[in-house]
């Protein structure tokens, strides 16, 4: 069998043919995916979520000291974002049963990626946490369907006195960025 050349494509169609990037994407510094292993077994699973040493330190992220743990539900369809911390790293966990679009943008003026967009897909079979460094702000898009947790570990315990709860417009990197790809 012979392989096919664009002259082989309907001419009304031929315009519009492109191919798949399956370049690396831009990633931000000092953002951290960290690849957790999930066991299967015949009456379930098991994720192993964070490891800490005896002062309660990460063993997978040096300085990240556990604080304080969240879960927070989101419903289908929502957006929530953008919102930052100043004196908070996270790390951010969605079971794989479930699924959530985490989105990241570098605002820290003179970090080397400030500017930089990062989407990652949470949950949807995979076992991953992010690490989320102060100053990215973040936040996630569900497209899934059904109802998704989010787990985050944090090294800064909330102080509703002072919160280090900083916001932007959900829309503040163009809309365009929230919506589920068309392919």
């Amino acid at each position: 069998m012979n392989n096919l050349t664009d002259g082989a494509i309907d001419t009304k169609v031929r315009e519009k043919v492109y191919e798949q990037d399956y370049s690396p994407k831009p990633t931000i510094e000092g953002v951290v995916i960290v690849k957790i292993r999930n066991f299967v077994g015949e009456n379930g699973d098991f994720s192993e979520l964070m490891r800490l040493d005896e002062h309660g330190e990460s063993e997978l992220i040096p300085g990240f000291r556990l604080r304080q743990i969240n879960r927070s539900k989101q419903y289908h369809k929502a957006i929530k974002a953008w919102h930052l911390h100043y004196k908070q790293d996270e790390m951010w966990y969605v079971p794989p049963d479930e699924h959530l679009l985490l989105g990241l943008w570098d605002v820290r003026e003179g970090s080397a990626t400030k500017g930089t967009l990062q989407k990652i897909p949470l949950g949807g079979g995979n076992s991953i946490g992010v690490y989320i460094p102060r100053g990215v702000a973040h936040g996630a898009a569900n497209f899934s369907g059904k109802k998704a947790n989010v787990y985050y570990f944090v090294n800064n315990q909330f102080n509703p006195n002072e919160p280090d709860e900083h916001r932007l417009p959900w829309d503040a990197a163009g809309k365009e960025f929230w919506e589920a790809p068309k392919e």
